[in-house]
């Protein structure tokens, strides 16, 4: 047992600060959270980097708070919606940080480029791409899984979605890398902050050009000729573009690298979807639950309220832990196991619950169904051959590396 480990299973509870990232780095959160649904699923923080704040692990709990928007806010003006931009000097708003009325008009003008419709004309291409890059993978040599796969399909994608220039589409990538990055923001804050810059001069740019064609139908110029999005001001063009860049990138390339991560762990699991590929819509449930890309979200309260045997004033933050929450064995038996056929896989939090559900979820989960089925098809088995690099970040379940070596498919 690691000392982080051996800290997170053995500190006292009433001094304990959930939040602290070399924690998520290791998997020493996920202890860590199976005591708190035991003996203080609301659980209150008195000290950290973030102030004090309430954690919530069980996944009713989430569910509670999650359809109680009224009483329990996302709206920027309390402090945005993680602990890592609550005391941020800079805040860019989008409709995730928004209350209803706001909230609901700026939502349905970004979901429409996420509708059935519009996840059906992107399918073939996404499975040809994927399948061109399945094949093209070394056979002979160990390389980085991360970012030969899985960042490599999210930022095509996202490309596509924007029909961002095809030629400067890796700068999607770097920028959601400073976007994402707790190392960044605590280290490099200037560096980062002129990335963003370069990402929404960039955007500008683009938007200004687009709004000459009132035909184009890609994600950005349906916010143009949307009433709720036209009219952004910066701060908020601002914050949309980091939503989409780090909703569409990061939070599925995640997943995709944790998808062989869960292989190795459960190789038995995996020979499941290869011997059946009908697991694979399933196994997208399964593994988003598993790996959980963004590990929570915050809310603040907005009134005195007494919540799950405790008192919850006006103002105090409120942690939704969706690591926590989707490893809750009174929903989810044997939790730590990667089950492909899992039967409620379905009812995992990692996309949010009630109108913050994440907008992008439907092509996220065509992204990795298309990816799965693909690998099953080809019967791929894939050992991972040196050490896994994790980002310390309790925001989002960052995995910088995965080096693999296929040794079948």
């Amino acid at each position: 047992m690691t000392t982080n480990a051996a800290s997170a299973a053995t500190a006292p509870l009433d001094s304990i600060d959930p939040s602290r990232a070399e924690w998520f780095a290791d998997g020493s959160i996920l202890p860590l959270m199976a005591r708190l649904r035991d003996a203080a699923p609301i659980h209150y923080c008195r000290e950290s980097p973030y102030g004090p704040y309430w954690s919530v692990t069980r996944h009713a709990d989430i569910m509670a708070i999650e359809l109680q928007p009224n009483l329990f806010s996302s709206s920027h003006l309390h402090g945005g919606v993680s602990l890592l931009n609550s005391n941020a000097e800079m805040q860019y708003v989008t409709f995730v940080q928004m209350d209803p009325p706001e909230h609901t008009p700026r939502r349905k003008a970004v979901a429409s480029a996420f509708d059935p419709s519009e996840m059906h004309r992107l399918a073939a291409d996404l499975r040809q791409r994927t399948s061109d890059l399945l094949d093209r993978l070394p056979r002979d040599r160990v390389f980085d899984w991360t970012h030969e796969v899985a960042v490599r399909l999210t930022t095509d994608m996202l490309a596509i979605m924007f029909d961002f220039p095809w030629e400067d589409r890796d700068k999607i990538a770097d920028w959601s890398e400073w976007l994402t990055s707790a190392a960044a923001a605590r280290d490099h804050p200037a560096e980062r902050n002129a990335k963003i810059q370069e990402m929404a001069t960039y955007f500008f740019g683009l938007w200004q050009a687009r709004t000459a064609n009132p035909q184009a139908s890609d994600l950005l110029s349906r916010m143009i000729r949307s009433p709720a999005l036209g009219a952004m001001d910066p701060v908020e063009f601002m914050g949309s573009l980091v939503a989409l860049v780090v909703g569409g990138t990061d939070t599925t390339r995640n997943t995709m690298s944790g998808l062989v991560i869960a292989n190795a762990q459960f190789p038995d699991a995996w020979e499941k979807v290869i011997a059946d590929p009908g697991l694979a819509t399933n196994t997208v449930s399964e593994i988003i639950r598993w790996q959980t890309p963004a590990t929570h979200m915050r809310r603040v309260a907005t009134e005195d309220v007494d919540f799950g045997g405790v008192h919850i004033r006006k103002g105090d933050a409120v942690i939704m832990w969706y690591v926590s929450a989707n490893r809750d064995e009174a929903v989810f038996v044997d939790a730590d196991r990667f089950m492909p056929d899992r039967p409620n896989a379905r009812r995992h939090l990692a996309f949010g619950h009630g109108i913050h559900r994440c907008v992008g979820a439907r092509l996220s989960e065509l992204q990795l169904e298309v990816l799965i089925s693909e690998m099953a098809r080809r019967q791929m088995r894939i050992d991972i051959v040196g050490p896994v690099v994790h980002d310390p970040n309790c925001f989002l379940s960052t995995i910088k590396s995965v080096p693999v070596r296929i040794t079948n498919g």
